[in-house]
């Protein structure tokens, strides 16, 4: 039984006895389905009159009047023999002479059920019971006893409402959720269905849900916003940076690849009257015949022709206006301890990773010109040199050193010698060569 009780509630239980008191020997709860009379009739007859005897009955369209009659006197008088063929206040009156069953209180729930011969028969004991004898009915039709006092039983207010469901649930939604609001007033105060509230089939905090998910939104948006203008303030870098580290550059002729033939052509040249101005002529001649010379399948990357030039100058020899060998007039010497110490080394270029970067510095088609490059300028030991074959004919290029970044690459170009940064050198990746010095297998 429940044990939560209203105090409204509570307090019709106390008129309920006070009008017993006062000689109103039976009573009857008028109300519609759901409204807590069977609570009331249960609340009034374990709280109320202790001492007396107590039957509770509840009835049923299926209950006949005999199986009324023997549920009440059986739980009025002790092992009573009941005879069917007589009333219950015949019955009643027979039992109380032969035994003493002191006051009673007989509580029925389900009055409507009640036919019109046990509605009499009540009514008759009510007033001429033989002991104190208390009858309380619950039902639905007004004006079923004539005799009796009607109480009409009312719904409860919003807030006795909301105090009924505390006492049953603990963790009820806020009073300004809409979904309750709307339960409480359609529930029209009836204590059945307020307590058929089943918190997990309704949301209980939609508008708190909704405040926290808007501001996640919000920062949401604003975060992508903030990452997008960032994205757009340094677009211009990000770019330069994903070309440098991962995009392979394309390659373009190199300007400073002379081939020895045509150093030896520009030697055939009618001889001017003085060695320096001969020598202007073979740098001119060579410069012009380069470039056409390397413009076939963009091999390799330009470099500064007068550059490489300039740094060959000093090695170059006067040669005599009667001199007919072109050898003689610029190819320079080249010492044997030169040549011993620049070795063509691809094997050391297979060794490296393939993400490693050197410094392009040269590349020509005779080997002793690469070799003298590196021992003028003062590479050495920093200086590789190796091999590659290009539309049929054998190129030697000449790099330095090696890096495992672009920083320290460009750190290291800068410390070169000015005469070596007018060639204007270029990073390649070690990935790169290696294609190259495949070619020689070609």
């Amino acid at each position: 039984m429940q044990s939560q009780i209203l105090p409204s509630r509570s307090a019709l239980v106390d008129r309920i006895a006070l009008q017993f008191e006062y000689g109103q020997n039976l009573i009857v709860l008028l109300g519609p389905s759901g409204l807590g009379k069977s609570y009331l009739l249960e609340t009034f007859i374990t709280d109320k009159y202790s001492d007396f005897n107590k039957a509770f009955v509840q009835l049923s369209a299926r209950m006949s009047d005999a199986q009324l009659m023997s549920e009440l006197l059986e739980q009025s008088f002790r092992s009573p023999l009941i005879d069917q063929n007589l009333s219950l206040s015949e019955n009643f009156y027979q039992l109380a002479k032969q035994q003493n069953c002191g006051p009673c209180l007989w509580v029925l729930d389900g009055g409507r059920h009640l036919s019109d011969e046990m509605v009499q028969e009540l009514t008759t004991l009510s007033k001429q019971s033989p002991t104190t004898l208390y009858i309380l009915l619950a039902s639905q039709s007004v004006g079923q006893f004539q005799s009796s006092v009607e109480i009409h039983l009312e719904a409860l207010t919003l807030a006795e409402s909301k105090q009924l469901m505390q006492c049953y649930f603990t963790d009820l939604p806020y009073d300004e959720d809409p979904v309750f609001q709307t339960f409480l007033q359609e529930a029209h105060g009836n204590p059945s269905l307020l307590l058929a509230w089943q918190p997990t089939q309704h949301t209980a905090k939609v508008a708190v849900a909704d405040k926290v998910s808007w501001r996640v939104q919000l920062i949401a948006l604003l975060v992508i916003i903030m990452l997008l203008i960032i994205g757009f303030l340094y677009q211009s870098d990000m770019t330069r940076w994903w070309q440098d580290f991962y995009q392979q550059q394309p390659e373009t002729p190199v300007a400073t690849a002379i081939a020895v033939d045509t150093l030896k052509q520009a030697a055939t040249e009618p001889a001017l009257t003085t060695a320096p101005s001969q020598e202007r002529t073979a740098e001119q001649l060579a410069a012009q015949q380069a470039q056409p010379e390397l413009a076939n399948d963009n091999p390799l990357e330009e470099n500064n022709v007068a550059a490489i030039l300039d740094s060959l100058a000093p090695a170059a020899e006067p040669v005599d206006v009667t001199t007919s060998l072109a050898d003689e007039v610029i190819e320079p010497e080249v010492s044997t301890a030169a040549e011993a110490s620049m070795p063509v080394d691809n094997a050391w270029y297979l060794q490296q990773g393939d993400d490693q970067l050197v410094i392009q510095l040269l590349a020509v088609t005779q080997q002793t010109i690469a070799e003298q490059y590196v021992v003028e300028q003062g590479l050495q030991p920093l200086a590789k040199v190796y091999q590659t074959r290009r539309n049929g004919k054998l190129w030697t290029l000449v790099t330095y050193g090696s890096y495992d970044n672009l920083t320290n690459a460009r750190e290291a170009l800068s410390k070169l010698p000015e005469t070596v940064r007018k060639n204007q050198p270029f990073y390649k990746k070690i990935s790169k060569i290696k294609q190259e010095i495949a070619l020689l297998d070609q």
